[in-house]
């Protein structure tokens, strides 16, 4: 894959350069005035029903700027929400899962060249779609030019797709089928598509430490950074914190009541329950160039690596929806911005008001939100719990929240 320079890429190699010289700028804050307005349109986006539960929180490298929570935690028992409320965090799982490949590479565990199939070897025969016939919902298919490696899942130029964002796949039976068994959509390389790809590492994650993922996380990293709220199942003491979903049927939310036990399948690229101050110390990580207080997790190098254009010329591109109920397309900064590590990169010019050009970022499906914004040395997480993915009301009240915090003085 091409590695040029572009103006792009210049732009967030520097911020994240930025981000490791913060000793030589005052500490970033937020002004009351800011708090209040903050709070206050939380609380508007729950009464007026955009979102039934919100909680924002907004972190610098040294400490909690701001967490603050609005609406129900469980609307039909008229349970209010607290700012330590659990959210399923979806595809924010992703980045951790990425962190943890960054760390196997620094112990020269792994190499990102290295092809999939040397960790799993039934990637040696995956095929690539050439051609789809929706009357019988047959394909054709061929070998890839090029072996899928480690870098294109840590970008999502695999070629790997969710079913959920093509309509072919979405016609095919793959259930219980691997990444492996499921045609990709184009060569390795050619491409950013949106798909399981972390999944897959978590699996390789597992073959070279001889252990499951959530052990794996929890030594790596929650536990170094004192994420006592995240896991893959739920304790039965902190259940009483769950957020209840909400799913948009005919315009409306409805609301689905938490199932009696609550835990989700240890994957990489989802499935883990969280909170925003969990997530605020995961994000801190990165405004910190890779420490934990006095501790490092990451050398400053995996974060620039992380948190600069991996793609080369590529783009994000525009994920279509091939399950509205579920997702909308998305994301923002399709056709301009760029992938780093396991985070969408932010291009330029950035928009108005909003995030700095290099900041990093991802969501989970039921519309929770972070990003890391080095040239400012904030980051922030807005999280809700309901479908379906980039929902306008949702990205209402993404927008709002991050426009409060980038207003002017």
């Amino acid at each position: 894959m091409p590695k040029v320079k572009s103006g792009v890429a210049l732009a967030a190699a520097l911020a994240a350069c930025s981000m490791l010289r913060m000793a030589a700028a005052s500490p970033p804050s937020l002004r009351a005035s800011t708090v209040e307005a903050l709070d206050a349109f939380l609380h508007k986006a729950a009464d007026d029903g955009l979102a039934p539960a919100v909680v924002a929180v907004v972190v610098s490298p040294e400490r909690v700027l701001y967490l603050q929570s609005a609406g129900k935690r469980d609307v039909k028992a008229g349970a209010a929400l607290a700012p330590d409320a659990i959210f399923r965090i979806a595809s924010m799982t992703k980045p951790i899962t990425s962190a943890v490949v960054m760390m196997l590479h620094e112990e020269g565990r792994l190499g990102f060249d290295d092809p999939v199939s040397k960790y799993l070897p039934e990637f040696a025969g995956v095929r690539v779609m050439t051609a789809f016939n929706d009357a019988d919902r047959t394909f054709d298919s061929r070998p890839p030019a090029r072996p899928i490696t480690v870098r294109h899942l840590l970008t999502h130029t695999s070629g790997i797709a969710y079913a959920f964002a093509d309509a072919r796949l979405a016609t095919l039976d793959t259930n219980g089928k691997s990444e492996a068994e499921v045609p990709l959509l184009h060569d390795p390389g050619d491409h950013f598509t949106y798909g399981p790809n972390t999944a897959v590492l978590g699996r390789i994650v597992e073959r070279i430490t001889g252990t499951t993922l959530d052990a794996v996380l929890k030594a790596r990293v929650f536990d170094p950074l004192g994420m006592g709220d995240t896991f893959y199942v739920v304790p039965d003491d902190k259940r009483d914190r769950v957020v209840t979903q909400h799913v948009r049927m005919g315009g409306a939310l409805q609301e689905q009541p938490n199932p009696a036990v609550l835990q989700s399948g240890v994957r990489g690229d989802g499935g883990l329950f969280s909170t925003a101050g969990d997530y605020a110390r995961f994000m801190r990580l990165f405004l910190n160039g890779g420490r934990a207080g006095a501790r490092r997790l990451l050398a400053e190098a995996s974060v620039r690596q992380m948190m600069s254009n991996q793609i080369g010329r590529l783009f994000v591109e525009e994920q279509p929806s091939a399950n509205p109920p579920l997702a909308k397309p998305f994301p923002f900064g399709g056709g301009k911005d760029r992938f780093g590590f396991g985070f969408q990169i932010e291009g330029m010019p950035p928009a108005p008001g909003l995030r700095s050009a290099g900041s990093a970022s991802w969501g989970g499906i039921y519309n929770t939100h972070f990003w890391i914004d080095p040239q400012k040395r904030i980051a922030a997480a807005v999280l809700m719990q309901f479908l379906p993915y980039y929902d306008a009301a949702g990205l209402d009240v993404l927008r709002g929240v991050e426009r409060i915090v980038y207003a002017p003085n």
